[in-house]
């Protein structure tokens, strides 16, 4: 099976990461109205830097050193961003007695709490990550995502023990 280039593949997946931002924020929260979580907030965020790290590295056009660095970058991008997807899916699954409350809007954390804070309580989650808001083929938006960090992992590590 033929691959694209180096800087072609990197291309593709930046432009699939703005893909999946873009149905993020102008499907699900404009259109369908649904509210992200804290823990969708934070899986956007690695979605991006994978794009990000992709943009750079085709714009770059690194050696082939270079180009093990950003292909391990996309890797940590998708693993972290897959951990997240998993703390979601975990809260998703938990009896209703054990999730945890839920807490104020994203923009109040900022406002109320330091930027350390904030940032450390969109990392934990709360109940509202809990609450399963679109599925598609019996799988929840989180597992969903998971699926596309294990595809840029995948990608992510093709790229980084390709032959130069």
């Amino acid at each position: 099976m033929i691959f694209p280039g180096y800087r072609t593949t990197n291309l593709i997946v930046a432009l699939g990461c703005a893909g999946l931002i873009a149905i993020a924020v102008f499907y699900f929260q404009d259109y369908l109205g649904l509210e992200p979580c804290y823990l969708c907030i934070t899986q956007r965020v690695f979605v991006l830097a994978a794009g990000v790290i992709c943009a750079v590295a085709a714009l770059h056009n690194p050696s082939p050193q270079g180009q093990r660095a950003y292909a391990g970058l996309l890797v940590v991008s998708a693993f972290t961003g897959g951990f997240f997807s998993i703390k979601q899916l975990l809260l998703q699954n938990l009896p209703e007695d054990k999730v945890p409350a839920c807490g104020p809007p994203v923009d109040y954390l900022f406002e109320a709490f330091s930027t350390t804070d904030a940032i450390s309580m969109l990392l934990r989650g709360d109940g509202n990550c809990a609450e399963v808001q679109w599925q598609l083929l019996g799988l929840s938006m989180p597992a969903w995502v998971l699926i596309a960090f294990i595809l840029l992992a995948g990608i992510g590590l093709m790229q980084f023990f390709r032959k130069a």
